[in-house]
């Protein structure tokens, strides 16, 4: 499972609601997830020549858009945008492991 962030996963108390990439990656981690995270610099309203990064043209090429966070399972699905991955996270918390060899 990849999640692609922007610069992080920090806190921004300065936003209401929180940083949306911080609220995704904390909602996997909650659900028992561990996703590696793809570092996607760049903003995502300027124009595509300020998003070349590797994690924003893929982005653009999973979703049409430059914004993140988005989420790819293991199965290859896409969710986009925080709060689905928040509730995709919810729906779908990590099997446990059953420790029967």
């Amino acid at each position: 499972m990849k999640l692609y962030v922007c610069y992080g996963t920090f806190p921004a108390p300065w936003r209401p609601g929180g940083h949306p990439c911080r609220n995704a990656y904390k909602a996997l981690k909650e659900a028992g997830h561990d996703p590696e995270l793809v570092l996607s610099y760049g903003l995502a309203p300027l124009p595509g020549v300020f998003n070349r990064t590797r994690g924003r043209q893929e982005v653009k090429e999973l979703t049409g858009k430059f914004t993140v966070p988005v989420l790819v399972t293991d199965d290859g699905e896409t969710v986009a945008d925080s709060k689905n991955i928040v509730a995709w996270a919810k729906a779908h918390p990590a099997k446990a492991a059953s420790g029967v060899s």
